[in-house]
């Protein structure tokens, strides 16, 4: 799977890969350690595999998403500090076009699980280390990968409005991700909040 992502990978240097991901290269196995979600993947470059270190004697491989996230990023991935400035994805450069129809991004699905009791984000959150924020009626900030941070806050359902959710992105998340990698990066992390409730 990913042919050509696996190529540009190899043709990079480890150690500046390492440095501009804020990830690790381990030299004598020839691969990186990275954290998404807060679940540290190895990433082995001579097998081309990557997996899930659910314990250091049982690594379970990814599927097709988490690899074309994870390598995206290893290739992608610039030495920059976050803005913190806060946008939504169409503010992103590009995002205007590309986040449309098939990429729309998950926001009915955060208020379709969430909106009938937001605080179920926060327990949601808990599992992946989320961080409470002070936006909508309840906010996550968590950290995806180690130089990209998202917000998913829910407004809750009454009697007059019906419930809603948005995402929002440090303005510098194209920098480290592709559009369309950060949209799958999203649909990754809105799967994983979704999944345990």
């Amino acid at each position: 799977m990913h042919e050509e992502l696996w190529l540009q990978l190899e043709r990079l240097d480890r150690q500046k890969t390492a440095q501009r991901a804020k990830c690790q290269y381990l030299c004598d196995r020839d691969s990186f350690t990275i954290t998404l979600l807060c679940r540290q993947y190895v990433v082995e470059l001579v097998e081309r595999q990557i997996c899930l270190v659910s314990s250091p004697s049982v690594p379970t491989p990814v599927g097709f998403l988490e690899q074309l996230c994870i390598l995206a990023y290893l290739i992608n991935s610039r030495e920059l500090s976050l803005a913190n400035k806060l946008v939504k994805a169409e503010s992103l450069p590009g995002g205007e076009f590309f986040f449309r129809g098939p990429h729309i991004l998950p926001t009915n699905r955060l208020a379709e699980v969430f909106g009938a009791n937001p605080i179920q984000l926060y327990q949601a959150g808990a599992r992946f280390g989320a961080k409470k924020c002070e936006f909508g009626d309840v906010a996550i900030e968590l950290s995806l990968l180690p130089r990209i941070s998202l917000i998913f806050v829910v407004w809750g359902s009454d009697d007059e409005f019906a419930a809603r959710g948005s995402i929002l992105f440090d303005q510098t998340a194209s920098d480290q991700l592709p559009l369309d990698a950060l949209l799958v990066a999203v649909n990754i992390t809105v799967d994983a909040l979704t999944d345990i409730c």
